[in-house]
């Protein structure tokens, strides 16, 4: 996208291992910038961390002449380690995520029974957002909304006539998130979802995963106009009840994600490892028959 008043410059760019779309969002060269929904790389096998996709983010970032204002989260995902703190060390800026990270903090710290010393007030981050902030990047401007369903913190951040959704939505041959994990609702994602195809049908709604199915290129983004017209779970005409009993139904069919439990012991963190031990290394837990 080029920018105009009205339309940021978003570049997309796509971790095939967790099929996540990374975003970053600015005015042109030299202008301020955001960096939406980052992955820190993580392999399971060996427990061990890289960098290659959030330094990608850094070269562009670094190319382009931008300064970062804000790395932003969609909510805590379940699905990829994020690396907010890595990104913030290189590049500065605040990171921020909606303000009910708070309820995820406490429900994962008894899950985890994360230690005594972890707060679950969302002083982690530099910034929580409530539905209806609004913030800058630069001569941009955001307002953030509240997208509760997949989990009780999702946002939306709506930036010109771009908005990044998050897990709300996927391509609308893909459809929608699931809610069954703790804290998840059915029925709250049908009302965020219907908030956001609500927005002018010309609006970009840029996701932050795409599985595409065989035959289709990978889609960083559609339109609420694709959205309401054939989204499998939430075209227009699908009412409540029938979104519910589908959504739940699938979700009885879901796996947990590969990465559920390193990812959201990190991300409550934003990001951060947990604190070493005696010995200098963080471990993360597997909570047995928890999930």
């Amino acid at each position: 996208m080029s920018p105009t008043p009205l339309s940021p410059t978003v570049h997309s760019l796509f971790d095939p291992a967790t099929w996540t779309l990374t975003h970053i969002v600015h005015a042109g060269p030299g202008s301020a910038a955001a960096i939406i929904d980052s992955v820190l790389d993580y392999d399971p096998k060996s427990g061990r961390t890289r960098t290659d996709s959030a330094d990608l983010v850094i070269d562009y970032v670094k190319a382009q002449g931008l300064r970062v204002e804000w790395i932003l989260e969609t909510h805590a995902h379940a699905d990829h380690l994020t690396a907010a703190p890595y990104l913030k060390a290189a590049l500065g800026g605040q990171i921020g995520i909606g303000a009910r990270i708070t309820e995820v903090q406490k429900v994962f710290k008894e899950v985890f029974h994360l230690e005594p010393g972890f707060c679950a007030d969302g002083s982690q981050f530099d910034h929580l957002f409530a539905d209806g902030d609004r913030f800058t990047i630069g001569e941009l401007t955001g307002t953030v909304i509240g997208v509760p369903g997949h989990t009780p913190a999702c946002v939306a951040y709506h930036i010109g006539d771009a908005v990044f959704v998050g897990d709300t939505l996927f391509q609308p041959d893909v459809g929608s998130a699931r809610c069954d994990f703790p804290g998840g609702d059915a029925r709250a994602l049908y009302a965020s979802a219907r908030r956001l195809l609500a927005l002018p049908a010309e609006t970009h709604l840029f996701l932050c995963h795409d599985y595409p199915p065989a035959g289709r290129d990978l889609r960083a983004s559609c339109t609420v106009a694709e959205q309401r017209a054939g989204n499998i779970h939430l075209h227009d005409g699908i009412d409540e009840e029938a979104f519910v009993r589908l959504r739940t139904q699938r979700d009885a069919t879901l796996e947990m994600p590969q990465l559920i439990l390193p990812s959201v012991q990190v991300n409550v963190r934003a990001g951060e490892l947990p604190p070493a031990e005696a010995n200098g290394i963080s471990y993360l837990k597997i909570p047995i028959n928890a999930l």
